[in-house]
């Protein structure tokens, strides 16, 4: 069964950075927004490197967190078939359109959230763009051989680019 991506970019003129994962989980979807699953280590991974005391909570929160920091968020897929939530099982793949948040934006680089996300950014952007994106380990608890300290580590070249 084929679905359909569920929420819009965050992103304003300011954004400079942009971080792309690959689909929302089940649990996002469910949630209404992305990295919705109270496992998944996002939301304390950009806190943490933003030196923010509290971890966003509400959607309101987690939009402003990015904005703030210049950081927007979307998925490279529009449209895919996904079994649950995993990025292994995605096929049938109809990446976003994402000159509509090239051009309104400052960005100058690019994260991508994991290696699947790698990948599809290498299929459906990088020749266009000429843009490589930095890969940065996936903030998904299925990620556990990374601890936390280890991502943030790994993260901290986000804001290195601010």
């Amino acid at each position: 069964m084929s679905l359909t991506h569920p929420f819009e970019p965050v992103f304003d003129k300011n954004s400079s950075i942009l971080i792309l994962g690959t689909f929302p989980s089940v649990k996002s979807r469910e949630y209404g927004f992305y990295y919705g699953h109270p496992q998944n280590r996002f939301w304390k991974v950009i806190a943490s490197i933003t030196h923010t005391s509290l971890v966003p909570e509400t959607i309101e929160e987690k939009k402003l967190l990015l904005l703030n920091n210049k950081i927007a968020l979307w998925d490279i897929l529009k449209r895919c078939s996904i079994k649950g939530s995993s990025d292994y099982s995605i096929k049938n793949t109809v990446p976003v359109d994402l000159s509509i948040l090239l051009e309104y934006t400052h960005i100058t680089q690019i994260f991508v959230n994991g290696e699947k996300a790698h990948q599809l950014f290498m299929r459906y952007f990088y020749k266009n763009l000429k843009k490589e994106a930095i890969k940065l380990p996936s903030t998904s608890s299925a990620n556990a051989h990374y601890t936390f300290d280890k991502l943030v580590l790994a993260w901290k070249r986000v804001t290195q680019e601010l």
